[in-house]
């Protein structure tokens, strides 16, 4: 352009080409953050356990945020929220599960509050007291995945992964059983009580128990168990038995097992094979007999102290038991009397076991017969006899009787009747009965006057006696005295004549000598003699000097 005059210089424009927008740099910072948090948050998704709720009667101990859910002392979870059930009979626990442990719920994973108890088992939690309450975790064998639960009261007495076997046992009461009740092998603790419930009629308990390995092979199809609880006192016709299985039992209770001696060892039980629970180890370990006779003895006697299942002894050997015991009205007799019923094991005795081998049962039988109609005939009978004198308990005992009136068995009643014998207090009373009659017929009247004559007699006897005594000493112990004075005398002058320094003494040592002299000069004199016979006559010549 041409330039005008009288105007200054005005620059000419430039256009510019367009720029490019760009972000800026302050919004750098929370997109990074943004993709921070969007990556944390997915990983937490991936990395997020399953949510499981749990079902409790209470929730004591339990706290939302700070209680625990652990597995083998391993947490795997916490508790996130505590609610009330809808029907406020118990608190709903909500947990969140760790990623790692999510194929540990199951459907038969059980859970529990960890928390002080004392059972009969012992004592258990004891580390809560300073760490607080947490939920326990036992894992399960299936593999259907679970996410609502009903939490144990109670811890479970045996958890998965425990070598051993379970067994079934049937009793009639518990006693002092109950969860974790220990069992014992010869006084060694080898298992627990894990279960028990009432059957639906009432009748019994079926009781479960588990036996650690490798104990568990002790348990044969023959082994029998026993409540071991507390002190077992048994005071019967046999005397008095006190068994025990150890200490604690006699605390807290205890079943303990074993297998019966004799019995040849079978093959080990298989798991849940079931078993009958005793109440004593004497009813567990009593003899079975298969083979057994029934028979009826009749007494004319009390028979108090006889029970139902007192022995039936024959001379130390128990053949059998009292069955029952009923009174006998029957018109017949003309008499009550007592019949006792008795279960008698035959086979007991060697020598008709051996015949029961040998022969059919029917012959067996038939020689059993033949056998005590024998015995009947040389005198055996059966007698009440004290078993006990502290209780006043009786047995039932079979032996001979070589003096008893005769008898036989009628093989045709059923059961039979078995001859008896009035027992040895029986017959006691009667001796004492008919001394006692005796008794009453001695003159205890006339005695007595005569007894009365007789002392007086002797009274005035031992007077005349004390009378004689006075005078005696009133008379003779003046002169005893005196007597005693002379003698004592006289000993003190045969003391002083007797001394050694005495005159007498001296006068005595004094003639021995002299006479020793004498002796010495007739001994001369002899000598004289016998050399020179005629010196009495002659004299001595000079020859007859020495």
């Amino acid at each position: 352009m041409p330039e005008s005059p009288g105007l200054p210089d005005v620059p000419e424009a430039v256009a510019e080409p367009p720029r490019r927008h760009s972000l800026p740099l302050v919004w750098l910072l929370p997109v990074i953050a943004i993709a921070v948090g969007g990556w944390l948050a997915v990983r937490a998704i991936l990395e997020h356990g399953p949510t499981i709720t749990i079902t409790f009667r209470s929730a004591e101990g339990l706290e939302a945020g700070k209680t625990k859910i652990r597995f083998k002392e391993v947490e795997i979870g916490t508790v996130t929220a505590i609610t009330l059930s809808s029907d406020r009979t118990g608190v709903v626990v909500t947990a969140d599960i760790a990623k790692s442990a999510e194929n540990l719920i199951v459907e038969d994973t059980r859970f529990w509050v960890v928390r002080p108890r004392i059972t009969g088992g012992g004592i258990s939690g004891i580390g809560t007291l300073l760490s607080g309450a947490y939920i326990g975790m036992d894992d399960g064998d299936s593999t259907t995945a679970r996410r609502s639960f009903i939490g144990l009261e109670a811890p479970p007495v045996l958890t998965a992964g425990l070598p051993g076997s379970e067994y079934k046992l049937r009793a009639d009461s518990l006693g002092s059983i109950t969860f974790g009740t220990p069992v014992y092998f010869r006084r060694l603790e080898v298992g627990e009580v894990i279960a028990y419930d009432l059957d639906e009629d009432g009748s019994g308990f079926n009781v479960r128990v588990f036996v650690n390995a490798p104990y568990d092979r002790f348990v044969r199809r023959n082994t029998r168990f026993w409540q071991a609880s507390g002190i077992d006192v048994a005071l019967s016709a046999s005397g008095l038995q006190v068994n025990t299985e150890s200490f604690s039992a006699m605390l807290l209770g205890g079943i303990a097992f074993g297998t019966p001696p004799d019995a040849a060892p079978p093959q080990p039980a298989d798991a849940g094979t079931p078993f009958t629970l005793f109440d004593t180890r004497a009813a567990a370990f009593k003899r079975e007999d298969t083979v057994e006779q029934r028979y009826v003895a009749v007494f004319r006697e009390s028979v108090r102290g006889l029970e139902v299942g007192a022995p039936v002894d024959f001379r130390g050997i128990i053949i059998g038991e009292v069955s029952a015991i009923e009174v006998d009205f029957s018109p017949g007799r003309k008499e009550v009397v007592m019949a006792v019923e008795l279960r008698v094991f035959p086979r007991r005795l060697r020598r008709l076991a051996r015949e029961a081998k040998e022969k059919d049962a029917e012959t067996t039988e038939t020689d059993i017969h033949t056998q005590i109609d024998r015995m009947v005939a040389a005198g055996f009978r059966a007698q009440l006899r004290t078993g006990n004198l502290i209780t006043g308990q009786l047995y039932v005992a079979l032996d001979f009787f070589p003096k008893a009136a005769k008898a036989q068995v009628d093989w045709n009643k059923s059961p039979p009747e078995l001859p008896t014998i009035s027992g040895g207090l029986q017959e006691l009373q009667t001796t004492l009965t008919s001394i006692a009659t005796k008794l009453d017929k001695i003159p205890y009247d006339k005695i007595s006057d005569d007894l009365r004559q007789s002392l007086q007699s002797l009274d005035r006897m031992l007077g005349g006696v004390d009378t004689l005594v006075r005078r005696l000493d009133a008379e003779l112990t003046p002169e005893v005295k005196a007597t005693l004075a002379e003698a004592r005398r006289t000993i003190a002058s045969a003391e002083r004549t007797l001394a050694a320094d005495s005159p007498m003494q001296q006068e005595t040592r004094e003639a021995l000598r002299e006479i020793a002299r004498a002796a010495a000069s007739l001994r001369a004199l002899t000598d004289l003699l016998e050399r020179q016979p005629g010196a009495l006559i002659r004299g001595k010549t000079e020859e007859a000097l020495p």
